[in-house]
């Protein structure tokens, strides 16, 4: 049987990336390579080695970004830029998982989604975006609840916000400007430039910046949800 070809281009292999971080860790690794785009990194520590579960798509990072995972493992606590946005930047080429039924939730308990979908729509999009929006599931899993703020599902044309931002706490400003760059995503399509997929395009970045507080929000998730 032929075997497919993954949607990104491989620099490491399987048995690279266990010496790699047992190296860094001085500890045996136990390394499990998942399609599971969730929880991309998990670690557990036993005894005698590491148990750890990462996304394939890690495969194909670079020394800056598997140092940040090695830290990681490592229980250290700071900023995972690296990490985030190779994440980002390789999120199209996360292999697509079968359709289900989507359930939305629009009401928090301090903000209704849809007033600020609608409210934006009108403002930056002309009443163009037509997708469905909701609050994600909650979960008490610190490292799901810090990955990702948002995100867009093109197959059911789902926005879906992390409801760690549904308190009284998190300025309105904030949330809107999640649930905008969601939006463009949304409408602005993936960009292909020599070989690469890119969902961050010049494009994309430009019509970010348009949003009216986009510096304030920028500043707020940096203070709060990068430390």
């Amino acid at each position: 049987m032929k075997q497919q070809a993954l949607p990104f281009v491989l620099q490491n292999d399987e048995t690279y990336l266990k010496n790699y971080f047992q190296k860094r860790c001085n500890k045996p690794v136990i390394l499990i390579l998942t399609d599971n785009a969730t929880s991309m990194i998990s670690a557990r520590g036993k005894q005698d080695a590491i148990s750890l579960r990462l996304h394939r798509i890690f495969l194909s990072a670079d020394e800056r970004v598997l140092d940040e995972v090695a830290e990681f493992i490592k229980g250290k606590d700071g900023k995972r830029p690296a990490i985030k946005a190779f994440i980002r930047n390789n999120r199209s080429c996360l292999k697509d998982s079968p359709p289900r039924t989507v359930t939305i939730n629009p009401y928090g308990r301090f903000y209704n989604l849809t007033d600020i979908f609608n409210s934006l729509n009108r403002e930056y999009f002309d009443d163009r975006v037509a997708s469905l929006v909701t609050w994600g599931k909650r979960s008490s899993r610190y490292a799901v609840r810090k990955r990702t703020l948002g995100s867009y599902q093109k197959k059911t044309n789902t926005i879906r916000i992390n409801p760690i931002l549904d308190r009284k706490k998190v300025p309105r400003y904030v949330i809107e400007f999640v649930v905008y760059h969601e939006m463009l995503h949304a409408v602005i399509d993936t960009v292909v430039k020599n070989g690469r997929r890119s969902i961050h395009s010049k494009e994309f970045n430009n019509r970010e910046h348009e949003y009216s507080n986009y510096d304030k929000a920028i500043e707020w998730e940096k203070r709060v949800f990068r430390k």
